[in-house]
């Protein structure tokens, strides 16, 4: 008589499975912590991108409309800047009307909403996330003046804050900031 042998076939234990399973679960949870990681990350860097940008952005903007102050292709009589401690007023004959316009870009008034932490231009938000807002009027040897007539430079210092604070950032409670100055000399007005 033959006995039957029964073929052993191959497979995986039950120790083995469990075992190949939590291998899988570690490497599961290092991938997503490294993303979770990253993700907080690239958000803490694109806030601070925008905060640099909106510095920066508003900074190069009333450079360039400081640059045309006092511009009087066919003469005028205004100054070109006016002396305000709480405004930066910029003026500039752009059309070339012999004096100005209601144009916006004529008559330029730059102030700073402390509540609202924006920079405004004619009233119009130009920048948000602004802590400070700081501008002072120098003459031709490069020391403050008061008046009107004696301004030919402006110092300006814009300080911006990111919109949300880094957890992992303990200075300002969490918030980053960026500052940014700048000496501008208007070449239109008298030296």
């Amino acid at each position: 008589m033959q006995v039957l042998k029964l073929k052993k076939t191959e497979g995986f234990t039950l120790i083995e499975l469990m075992v190949a399973i939590a291998i899988g679960m570690v490497v599961l949870a290092a991938v997503t912590t490294t993303f979770m990681s990253q993700t907080k990350f690239y958000s803490a860097q694109e806030q601070v991108n925008e905060m640099e940008q909106n510095a920066r952005g508003a900074l190069d903007l009333i450079a360039r409309e400081l640059k045309m102050a006092g511009y009087k292709p066919n003469g005028g009589s205004f100054s070109g800047i006016t002396y305000d401690t709480t405004q930066l007023r910029i003026q500039a004959d752009i059309s070339g009307t012999d004096g100005l316009t209601t144009s916006a870009n004529e008559d330029i008034i730059y102030t700073y909403n402390s509540t609202n932490k924006q920079i405004l231009r004619n009233g119009q938000a130009l920048a948000d996330n602004i802590w400070a807002f700081n501008f002072s009027y120098l003459d031709s040897a490069g020391a403050a003046t008061t008046t009107t007539a004696n301004i030919r430079q402006v110092a300006i210092s814009i300080t911006a804050r990111t919109a949300k604070p880094d957890p992992n950032y303990s200075p300002n409670g969490g918030y980053r900031e960026y500052s940014v100055t700048a000496t501008i000399t208007p070449p239109n007005l008298a030296l």
